[in-house]
């Protein structure tokens, strides 16, 4: 599993925390129009994603990112696309070696995961939850939103989302 946080230093015991991993690509940012598709360097915010986690953190949720990009200088991007604009949050998981997504979310065990319905590849087989193992899944609060139609919809009430 990798992580590049968005700040320096050492990142805090977040055990006792509502982690929420939010997957970024399709969920949060995606192109601003069809011919930056495929150049996730040009991707920008979806709607108001930015203001809506910054709600949720500061209703105390720790805020971690996933990418779909292997290659570190295409993670340095997306890193640089959430900090360029003011995404709240500790840092992003990707895929190193071999690993898969349920590698990173059955060492994170988060609390919540939003993610977008993967429409675009293949749907549900290529998301995030649909590999976690049943033991840590039922632990974990799964919001899928629409590919590419961002998070706004969502309540900006931390405590709602675990209820939906």
């Amino acid at each position: 599993m990798a992580y590049i946080p968005f700040e320096l230093g050492e990142i805090k015991n977040c055990n006792d925390l509502l982690k929420v991993l939010i997957f970024t690509e399709g969920t949060i940012i995606g192109p601003a129009k069809l011919s930056d598709w495929f150049n996730h360097k040009k991707y920008i915010p979806l709607k108001n994603s930015v203001e809506k986690i910054k709600a949720w953190e500061n209703q105390g949720a720790e805020i971690y990112y996933l990418t779909s990009r292997k290659n570190l200088k295409e993670v340095n991007q997306i890193k640089n696309i959430l900090v360029n604009y003011g995404f709240p949050g500790k840092g992003l998981y990707y895929r190193a070696r071999k690993e898969k997504y349920k590698d990173i979310v059955e060492v994170l065990i988060p609390r919540i995961i939003i993610e977008d319905d993967c429409k675009s590849i293949g749907g549900k087989w290529q998301m995030t939850i649909t590999y976690v193992r049943e033991d840590i899944k039922n632990r974990i609060k799964s919001i899928v939103v629409k590919e590419f139609e961002g998070i706004e919809h969502l309540s900006n009430d931390i405590n709602e989302l675990l209820e939906v």
